[in-house]
């Protein structure tokens, strides 16, 4: 998930990357309240999770359900040196739903799931502390 981010952003530009991963990097550019608002990002529940041993990184292949306005997406997530899938299931999950499909090594990731690195760079999943439907936007 951080290194989708992460080879994402120009690599031409390492300031672009140390800026995804560093705590202590300044802010980014300012942006409008138009642009926020085009990246969607919403919450689902995990309701699958598959091991993906084809991934360059070790990573989980989830089904996330984001209510009946979205459905049920794909996603392939960075996550399983924190969580394991027993304790994946039923949880709830931040995703952006808007971005293009991606395909990784042979599996379409369709949603990107988000999260926080911890001091080690490990994938902390941005999770609702209190119950919200799925397919609540972020705003």
């Amino acid at each position: 998930m951080a290194a989708q981010v992460a080879a994402a952003a120009d690599a031409a530009d390492p300031n672009k990357v140390h800026k995804l991963s560093d705590s202590a990097a300044p802010a980014a550019e300012p942006i409008g309240f138009d642009q926020f608002l085009a990246v969607d990002i919403r919450c689902g529940t995990v309701i699958d999770v598959e091991s993906f041993p084809e991934a360059r990184k070790p990573a989980w292949k989830l089904r996330v359900d984001f209510g009946p306005g979205i459905g049920i997406k794909r996603s392939s997530a960075q996550i399983t040196e924190h969580y394991r899938p027993e304790d994946l299931i039923g949880t709830r999950v931040a995703a952006v739903v808007n971005f293009p499909p991606r395909q990784i090594g042979p599996f379409m990731s369709e949603v990107l799931t988000v999260g926080f690195p911890d001091g080690e760079g490990r994938v902390v999943l941005v999770r609702p502390d209190r119950d919200v439907p799925n397919g609540a936007r972020l705003f």
